[in-house]
Protein backbone atom coordinates (compact mmCIF):
# COMPACT_ATOMS: atom_id res chain seq x y z
CA UNK A 1 0.00 0.00 0.00
CA UNK A 2 1.39 3.38 -1.02
CA UNK A 3 2.05 5.55 2.09
CA UNK A 4 0.28 8.62 0.71
CA UNK A 5 0.08 10.43 4.05
CA UNK A 6 3.84 10.01 4.57
CA UNK A 7 4.58 11.29 1.05
CA UNK A 8 2.33 14.28 1.68
CA UNK A 9 4.11 15.03 4.96
CA UNK A 10 7.43 15.07 3.07
CA UNK A 11 5.97 17.42 0.46
CA UNK A 12 4.64 19.77 3.13
CA UNK A 13 8.08 19.72 4.76
CA UNK A 14 9.58 21.14 1.56
CA UNK A 15 10.60 18.08 -0.44
CA UNK A 16 9.83 18.20 -4.17
CA UNK A 17 7.80 15.03 -4.05
CA UNK A 18 4.41 14.38 -5.57
CA UNK A 19 2.30 11.84 -7.40
CA UNK A 20 1.31 11.98 -11.07
CA UNK A 21 -2.26 10.82 -11.65
CA UNK A 22 -2.74 9.22 -15.04
CA UNK A 23 -6.32 9.74 -16.23
CA UNK A 24 -6.89 7.49 -19.22
CA UNK A 25 -8.80 4.47 -20.46
CA UNK A 26 -6.59 3.83 -23.51
CA UNK A 27 -5.17 0.31 -23.37
CA UNK A 28 -1.90 1.16 -25.16
CA UNK A 29 -1.33 4.08 -22.80
CA UNK A 30 -2.15 2.03 -19.72
CA UNK A 31 0.23 -0.74 -20.74
CA UNK A 32 3.00 1.83 -21.17
CA UNK A 33 2.27 3.33 -17.73
CA UNK A 34 2.31 -0.11 -16.12
CA UNK A 35 5.53 -1.04 -17.93
CA UNK A 36 7.07 2.10 -16.48
CA UNK A 37 5.74 1.21 -13.01
CA UNK A 38 7.21 -2.29 -13.25
CA UNK A 39 10.66 -1.13 -14.35
CA UNK A 40 10.94 1.97 -12.16
CA UNK A 41 9.17 0.58 -9.11
CA UNK A 42 7.44 3.92 -8.48
CA UNK A 43 4.00 4.44 -6.92
CA UNK A 44 1.45 4.84 -9.70
CA UNK A 45 -1.99 6.43 -9.67
CA UNK A 46 -4.44 5.50 -12.44
CA UNK A 47 -7.78 7.27 -12.57
CA UNK A 48 -11.11 7.02 -14.34
CA UNK A 49 -13.56 9.91 -14.68
CA UNK A 50 -17.29 9.86 -14.09
CA UNK A 51 -17.91 10.20 -17.82
CA UNK A 52 -15.46 7.46 -18.82
CA UNK A 53 -16.55 4.81 -16.36
CA UNK A 54 -19.84 4.65 -14.48
CA UNK A 55 -22.68 2.29 -13.57
CA UNK A 56 -24.16 2.81 -17.04
CA UNK A 57 -20.86 2.10 -18.80
CA UNK A 58 -19.77 5.66 -19.58
CA UNK A 59 -18.20 6.31 -22.95
CA UNK A 60 -15.84 3.36 -22.50
CA UNK A 61 -18.65 0.88 -21.90
CA UNK A 62 -17.07 -0.07 -18.57
CA UNK A 63 -18.49 -0.08 -15.06
CA UNK A 64 -16.14 0.64 -12.15
CA UNK A 65 -15.75 -3.10 -11.49
CA UNK A 66 -14.98 -3.70 -15.17
CA UNK A 67 -12.27 -1.02 -15.11
CA UNK A 68 -10.67 -2.37 -11.93
CA UNK A 69 -10.58 -5.87 -13.38
CA UNK A 70 -9.18 -4.65 -16.70
CA UNK A 71 -6.40 -2.60 -15.14
CA UNK A 72 -5.69 -5.36 -12.63
CA UNK A 73 -5.17 -7.94 -15.38
CA UNK A 74 -2.81 -5.60 -17.24
CA UNK A 75 -0.90 -4.87 -14.03
CA UNK A 76 -0.51 -8.57 -13.35
CA UNK A 77 0.76 -9.15 -16.89
CA UNK A 78 3.25 -6.29 -16.46
CA UNK A 79 4.46 -7.59 -13.09
CA UNK A 80 3.18 -4.64 -11.07
CA UNK A 81 2.06 -5.57 -7.53
CA UNK A 82 -1.31 -4.23 -6.45
CA UNK A 83 0.31 -2.43 -3.52
CA UNK A 84 2.17 -0.21 -5.97
CA UNK A 85 -1.06 1.11 -7.49
CA UNK A 86 -3.75 3.55 -6.43
CA UNK A 87 -6.97 3.50 -8.45
CA UNK A 88 -8.84 6.78 -8.37
CA UNK A 89 -12.24 8.11 -9.38
CA UNK A 90 -12.28 11.67 -10.73
CA UNK A 91 -15.15 14.19 -10.57
CA UNK A 92 -17.43 11.65 -8.91
CA UNK A 93 -20.81 13.32 -8.67
CA UNK A 94 -23.86 14.13 -10.75
CA UNK A 95 -22.09 15.51 -13.84
CA UNK A 96 -23.10 12.71 -16.28
CA UNK A 97 -26.76 13.27 -15.28
CA UNK A 98 -26.74 17.04 -14.76
CA UNK A 99 -29.63 17.54 -17.20
CA UNK A 100 -31.89 15.53 -14.87
CA UNK A 101 -33.69 17.03 -11.85
CA UNK A 102 -31.43 17.37 -8.82
CA UNK A 103 -32.92 14.49 -6.83
CA UNK A 104 -32.55 12.07 -9.72
CA UNK A 105 -29.03 13.30 -10.58
CA UNK A 106 -27.92 12.90 -6.96
CA UNK A 107 -29.44 9.40 -6.77
CA UNK A 108 -27.31 8.49 -9.79
CA UNK A 109 -24.27 10.14 -8.19
CA UNK A 110 -24.75 8.11 -4.99
CA UNK A 111 -24.89 4.91 -7.03
CA UNK A 112 -21.76 6.03 -8.88
CA UNK A 113 -19.76 6.58 -5.69
CA UNK A 114 -21.05 3.34 -4.18
CA UNK A 115 -19.98 1.35 -7.24
CA UNK A 116 -16.52 2.96 -7.33
CA UNK A 117 -15.68 2.22 -3.70
CA UNK A 118 -17.21 -1.25 -3.75
CA UNK A 119 -15.08 -2.07 -6.80
CA UNK A 120 -11.89 -1.09 -4.95
CA UNK A 121 -11.16 2.51 -5.98
CA UNK A 122 -9.55 4.24 -3.02
CA UNK A 123 -8.72 7.79 -4.21
CA UNK A 124 -12.06 9.55 -4.47
CA UNK A 125 -12.55 13.06 -5.86
CA UNK A 126 -16.00 14.25 -4.80
CA UNK A 127 -17.37 16.87 -7.18
CA UNK A 128 -20.97 18.03 -6.81
CA UNK A 129 -20.36 21.52 -8.15
CA UNK A 130 -22.52 21.41 -11.25
CA UNK A 131 -26.06 22.78 -11.54
CA UNK A 132 -28.62 20.05 -12.18
CA UNK A 133 -31.96 20.10 -13.92
CA UNK A 134 -31.81 23.78 -14.80
CA UNK A 135 -31.30 24.99 -11.23
CA UNK A 136 -29.24 28.10 -10.46
CA UNK A 137 -25.51 27.49 -9.94
CA UNK A 138 -25.18 25.95 -6.45
CA UNK A 139 -23.57 27.93 -3.65
CA UNK A 140 -20.38 26.85 -1.91
CA UNK A 141 -22.53 25.57 0.96
CA UNK A 142 -24.76 23.51 -1.34
CA UNK A 143 -21.74 22.05 -3.16
CA UNK A 144 -20.18 21.07 0.17
CA UNK A 145 -23.41 19.54 1.49
CA UNK A 146 -23.82 17.45 -1.66
CA UNK A 147 -20.19 16.35 -1.49
CA UNK A 148 -20.68 15.33 2.15
CA UNK A 149 -23.75 13.34 1.09
CA UNK A 150 -21.57 11.43 -1.39
CA UNK A 151 -18.79 10.98 1.16
CA UNK A 152 -21.29 9.33 3.52
CA UNK A 153 -22.11 6.87 0.74
CA UNK A 154 -18.43 6.08 0.24
CA UNK A 155 -17.91 5.53 3.96
CA UNK A 156 -20.92 3.23 4.15
CA UNK A 157 -20.00 1.04 1.17
CA UNK A 158 -16.20 0.86 1.00
CA UNK A 159 -14.86 -2.56 2.05
CA UNK A 160 -12.39 -0.73 4.31
CA UNK A 161 -13.15 3.00 4.67
CA UNK A 162 -9.79 3.54 6.38
CA UNK A 163 -8.09 2.92 3.04
CA UNK A 164 -9.96 5.73 1.30
CA UNK A 165 -8.39 9.09 0.59
CA UNK A 166 -10.55 11.99 -0.52
CA UNK A 167 -10.05 15.01 -2.75
CA UNK A 168 -12.50 17.91 -2.56
CA UNK A 169 -12.95 21.12 -4.56
CA UNK A 170 -13.43 21.77 -8.24
CA UNK A 171 -11.70 24.95 -9.44
CA UNK A 172 -11.06 23.33 -12.83
CA UNK A 173 -12.67 22.77 -16.24
CA UNK A 174 -15.59 20.35 -16.42
CA UNK A 175 -14.75 16.67 -17.10
CA UNK A 176 -13.72 16.38 -20.74
CA UNK A 177 -11.95 19.72 -20.91
CA UNK A 178 -12.59 23.25 -22.09
CA UNK A 179 -15.18 23.77 -24.79
CA UNK A 180 -13.32 26.83 -26.09
CA UNK A 181 -10.01 28.62 -25.67
CA UNK A 182 -9.88 30.37 -22.26
CA UNK A 183 -9.09 34.08 -22.51
CA UNK A 184 -7.28 34.18 -19.17
CA UNK A 185 -6.82 32.14 -16.04
CA UNK A 186 -7.36 33.35 -12.51
CA UNK A 187 -5.45 31.60 -9.76
CA UNK A 188 -7.78 30.52 -6.98
CA UNK A 189 -7.82 33.26 -4.36
CA UNK A 190 -6.94 32.49 -0.76
CA UNK A 191 -10.42 33.57 0.49
CA UNK A 192 -12.06 31.27 -2.06
CA UNK A 193 -9.79 28.39 -1.02
CA UNK A 194 -10.64 28.98 2.63
CA UNK A 195 -14.36 29.11 1.81
CA UNK A 196 -14.00 25.70 0.18
CA UNK A 197 -12.33 24.28 3.28
CA UNK A 198 -14.72 25.82 5.79
CA UNK A 199 -17.95 24.96 3.96
CA UNK A 200 -16.79 21.37 3.50
CA UNK A 201 -15.60 21.11 7.11
CA UNK A 202 -19.04 22.26 8.32
CA UNK A 203 -20.86 19.89 5.97
CA UNK A 204 -18.74 16.93 7.09
CA UNK A 205 -19.30 17.81 10.77
CA UNK A 206 -23.06 18.10 10.24
CA UNK A 207 -23.11 14.51 8.96
CA UNK A 208 -20.83 13.14 11.65
CA UNK A 209 -18.06 12.42 9.16
CA UNK A 210 -15.20 13.34 11.48
CA UNK A 211 -13.16 10.22 10.68
CA UNK A 212 -13.67 10.78 6.96
CA UNK A 213 -12.54 14.41 7.29
CA UNK A 214 -9.16 13.12 8.43
CA UNK A 215 -8.87 11.19 5.17
CA UNK A 216 -9.19 14.28 2.97
CA UNK A 217 -5.69 14.72 1.56
CA UNK A 218 -6.07 17.30 -1.19
CA UNK A 219 -8.08 20.23 -2.49
CA UNK A 220 -8.56 20.97 -6.18
CA UNK A 221 -7.66 24.57 -6.92
CA UNK A 222 -6.63 26.50 -10.02
CA UNK A 223 -2.89 27.31 -9.90
CA UNK A 224 -3.09 29.12 -13.24
CA UNK A 225 -2.48 26.19 -15.59
CA UNK A 226 -4.64 24.95 -18.42
CA UNK A 227 -4.58 24.36 -22.14
CA UNK A 228 -6.89 25.10 -25.01
CA UNK A 229 -6.88 23.75 -28.53
CA UNK A 230 -3.65 25.46 -29.58
CA UNK A 231 -2.49 27.27 -26.43
CA UNK A 232 -0.84 26.20 -23.19
CA UNK A 233 -1.06 28.47 -20.14
CA UNK A 234 2.20 27.99 -18.22
CA UNK A 235 2.51 27.87 -14.46
CA UNK A 236 3.82 31.08 -12.89
CA UNK A 237 4.91 30.22 -9.31
CA UNK A 238 4.79 33.85 -8.11
CA UNK A 239 1.08 34.13 -8.93
CA UNK A 240 0.26 31.00 -6.94
CA UNK A 241 2.53 31.74 -3.97
CA UNK A 242 -0.23 33.10 -1.67
CA UNK A 243 -2.23 29.94 -2.36
CA UNK A 244 0.83 27.73 -1.77
CA UNK A 245 1.47 29.47 1.54
CA UNK A 246 -2.17 29.11 2.61
CA UNK A 247 -2.19 25.32 2.38
CA UNK A 248 0.50 25.09 5.05
CA UNK A 249 -2.06 26.43 7.53
CA UNK A 250 -4.29 23.39 6.92
CA UNK A 251 -2.75 20.31 8.58
CA UNK A 252 -2.21 17.31 6.34
CA UNK A 253 -3.56 18.91 3.17
CA UNK A 254 -2.05 19.50 -0.27
CA UNK A 255 -3.42 20.62 -3.59
CA UNK A 256 -4.45 18.62 -6.63
CA UNK A 257 -3.69 20.31 -9.95
CA UNK A 258 -5.85 19.36 -12.93
CA UNK A 259 -5.07 20.01 -16.61
CA UNK A 260 -1.30 20.03 -16.08
CA UNK A 261 -0.84 18.46 -19.53
CA UNK A 262 1.80 20.09 -21.76
CA UNK A 263 3.38 22.11 -18.95
CA UNK A 264 7.18 22.07 -19.12
CA UNK A 265 8.90 19.56 -16.86
CA UNK A 266 10.32 22.47 -14.89
CA UNK A 267 6.85 23.93 -14.42
CA UNK A 268 5.55 20.57 -13.20
CA UNK A 269 8.39 20.41 -10.68
CA UNK A 270 7.54 23.95 -9.54
CA UNK A 271 3.93 22.90 -9.05
CA UNK A 272 5.05 20.07 -6.79
CA UNK A 273 7.27 22.51 -4.86
CA UNK A 274 4.19 24.71 -4.38
CA UNK A 275 2.38 21.78 -2.68
CA UNK A 276 0.41 20.78 -5.76
CA UNK A 277 1.09 17.20 -4.76
CA UNK A 278 -1.19 15.44 -7.24
CA UNK A 279 -0.49 16.24 -10.91
CA UNK A 280 -3.37 15.18 -13.13
CA UNK A 281 -2.54 14.31 -16.75
CA UNK A 282 -4.72 12.76 -19.44
CA UNK A 283 -4.87 14.27 -22.94
CA UNK A 284 -1.06 14.58 -23.15
CA UNK A 285 -0.82 10.79 -22.84
CA UNK A 286 -3.14 10.13 -25.77
CA UNK A 287 -1.64 13.06 -27.69
CA UNK A 288 1.69 11.18 -27.57
CA UNK A 289 -0.11 7.96 -28.50
CA UNK A 290 -1.70 9.65 -31.53
CA UNK A 291 1.70 11.04 -32.55
CA UNK A 292 3.14 7.53 -32.46
CA UNK A 293 0.27 6.05 -34.49
CA UNK A 294 0.55 8.84 -37.07
CA UNK A 295 4.32 8.27 -37.28
CA UNK A 296 3.79 4.54 -37.83
CA UNK A 297 1.17 5.26 -40.49
CA UNK A 298 3.62 7.52 -42.29
CA UNK A 299 6.30 4.86 -42.01
CA UNK A 300 3.92 2.17 -43.30
CA UNK A 301 3.11 4.27 -46.35
CA UNK A 302 6.80 4.10 -47.33
CA UNK A 303 6.99 0.29 -47.16
CA UNK A 304 6.42 -1.36 -50.54
CA UNK A 305 5.01 -4.54 -48.96
CA UNK A 306 2.64 -2.89 -46.47
CA UNK A 307 -0.92 -3.96 -47.27
CA UNK A 308 -2.74 -2.92 -44.11
CA UNK A 309 -5.31 -0.18 -43.56
CA UNK A 310 -4.66 3.55 -43.63
CA UNK A 311 -5.46 4.30 -39.99
CA UNK A 312 -5.42 8.04 -40.60
CA UNK A 313 -8.14 7.77 -43.24
CA UNK A 314 -10.19 5.44 -41.05
CA UNK A 315 -10.08 7.88 -38.15
CA UNK A 316 -10.92 10.84 -40.32
CA UNK A 317 -13.94 8.99 -41.70
CA UNK A 318 -15.17 7.90 -38.26
CA UNK A 319 -14.84 11.41 -36.83
CA UNK A 320 -16.89 12.75 -39.73
CA UNK A 321 -19.53 10.04 -39.32
CA UNK A 322 -19.75 10.40 -35.51
CA UNK A 323 -19.00 14.06 -34.71
CA UNK A 324 -20.49 14.19 -31.20
CA UNK A 325 -17.10 14.09 -29.44
CA UNK A 326 -15.68 17.15 -31.21
CA UNK A 327 -18.28 19.31 -32.96
CA UNK A 328 -19.22 21.31 -29.83
CA UNK A 329 -15.53 22.02 -29.16
CA UNK A 330 -14.04 23.19 -32.46
CA UNK A 331 -15.09 26.18 -34.52
CA UNK A 332 -13.81 28.06 -37.55
CA UNK A 333 -13.47 27.32 -41.24
CA UNK A 334 -13.39 23.74 -42.53
CA UNK A 335 -9.59 23.71 -42.86
CA UNK A 336 -9.10 25.00 -39.31
CA UNK A 337 -11.52 22.45 -37.86
CA UNK A 338 -9.92 19.61 -39.81
CA UNK A 339 -6.55 20.54 -38.33
CA UNK A 340 -7.92 20.79 -34.79
CA UNK A 341 -9.72 17.45 -35.02
CA UNK A 342 -6.38 15.69 -35.32
CA UNK A 343 -3.76 17.93 -33.77
CA UNK A 344 -5.34 20.04 -31.02
CA UNK A 345 -4.00 19.90 -27.47
CA UNK A 346 -7.50 19.07 -26.26
CA UNK A 347 -7.11 15.81 -28.20
CA UNK A 348 -10.75 15.06 -28.88
CA UNK A 349 -9.53 12.29 -31.16
CA UNK A 350 -8.88 10.26 -27.99
CA UNK A 351 -12.57 9.36 -27.82
CA UNK A 352 -12.36 7.46 -31.10
CA UNK A 353 -9.67 4.88 -30.32
CA UNK A 354 -12.28 2.60 -28.75
CA UNK A 355 -14.60 2.88 -31.76
CA UNK A 356 -14.84 -0.72 -33.07
CA UNK A 357 -13.96 0.26 -36.65
CA UNK A 358 -10.95 2.33 -35.51
CA UNK A 359 -9.80 -0.29 -32.99
CA UNK A 360 -9.90 -3.01 -35.64
CA UNK A 361 -8.03 -0.88 -38.18
CA UNK A 362 -5.33 -0.09 -35.60
CA UNK A 363 -5.01 -3.75 -34.65
CA UNK A 364 -4.73 -4.69 -38.33
CA UNK A 365 -2.06 -2.05 -38.97
CA UNK A 366 0.00 -3.22 -36.01
CA UNK A 367 -0.41 -6.88 -37.01
CA UNK A 368 0.90 -6.17 -40.52
CA UNK A 369 3.80 -4.06 -39.22
CA UNK A 370 4.73 -6.81 -36.75
CA UNK A 371 5.34 -9.15 -39.69
CA UNK A 372 7.51 -6.70 -41.58
CA UNK A 373 11.05 -5.50 -41.02
CA UNK A 374 11.03 -1.82 -40.15
CA UNK A 375 14.30 -0.31 -41.41
CA UNK A 376 16.13 1.81 -38.85
CA UNK A 377 16.44 4.54 -41.45
CA UNK A 378 12.65 4.86 -41.67
CA UNK A 379 12.17 4.47 -37.92
CA UNK A 380 14.68 7.28 -37.35
CA UNK A 381 12.78 9.50 -39.76
CA UNK A 382 9.39 8.74 -38.20
CA UNK A 383 10.53 8.88 -34.54
CA UNK A 384 13.21 11.53 -34.26
CA UNK A 385 15.61 11.64 -31.34
CA UNK A 386 16.18 7.90 -30.95
CA UNK A 387 19.76 6.78 -30.35
CA UNK A 388 21.44 4.71 -33.03
CA UNK A 389 22.21 1.24 -31.75
CA UNK A 390 19.36 1.47 -29.22
CA UNK A 391 16.51 2.00 -31.64
CA UNK A 392 13.48 -0.28 -31.23
CA UNK A 393 12.05 -1.46 -34.52
CA UNK A 394 8.84 -3.10 -33.32
CA UNK A 395 5.64 -1.08 -33.76
CA UNK A 396 4.32 -1.75 -30.24
CA UNK A 397 7.70 -0.92 -28.68
CA UNK A 398 7.85 2.35 -30.62
CA UNK A 399 4.38 3.32 -29.40
CA UNK A 400 5.28 2.52 -25.80
CA UNK A 401 8.54 4.41 -25.96
CA UNK A 402 6.80 7.48 -27.33
CA UNK A 403 4.08 7.45 -24.65
CA UNK A 404 6.83 7.14 -22.03
CA UNK A 405 8.11 10.57 -23.07
CA UNK A 406 5.15 11.85 -21.07
CA UNK A 407 5.24 9.30 -18.24
CA UNK A 408 8.98 9.64 -17.62
CA UNK A 409 8.90 13.40 -17.35
CA UNK A 410 5.99 13.35 -14.90
CA UNK A 411 7.89 10.88 -12.73
CA UNK A 412 10.97 13.12 -12.82
CA UNK A 413 9.01 16.28 -12.10
CA UNK A 414 7.32 14.58 -9.14
CA UNK A 415 10.67 13.52 -7.68
CA UNK A 416 10.01 9.80 -8.18
CA UNK A 417 12.94 9.40 -10.58
CA UNK A 418 16.31 11.09 -10.14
Amino acid sequence: MIPVHDLIARNRAGERLGLPCYCTANDHVLRAILSHAAHAGVPTVIEATCNQVNQEGGYTGMTPRDFIGWVGSMAEAAGVPQGQLILGGDHLGPNPWRDAPLDKAMDKARALVRDYVEAGFTKIHLDASMACGGEAPPSFEQIAQRAADLCAVAEAHAPDPARLIYVIGTEVPIPGGETEEPDALDVTSVPRFRDTIETHRAAWAARGLDDAWGRIVSVVTQPGVDFGHTTVYPFVPEKARPLSDAITQEPGLTFEAHSTDYQSTGALSDLVAGHFFFLKVGPELTFRFREAVWALAGLAAQLPDYDGPDIRAVLTDRMAAEPAHWNAYYSGGAEVVDLLKIYSYSDRIRYYWSDPVVAQALADMLAVLSRLTLPETLVSQAFTGLEFGEMPTGAEALIERHILRCVDRYSRAAGLLR
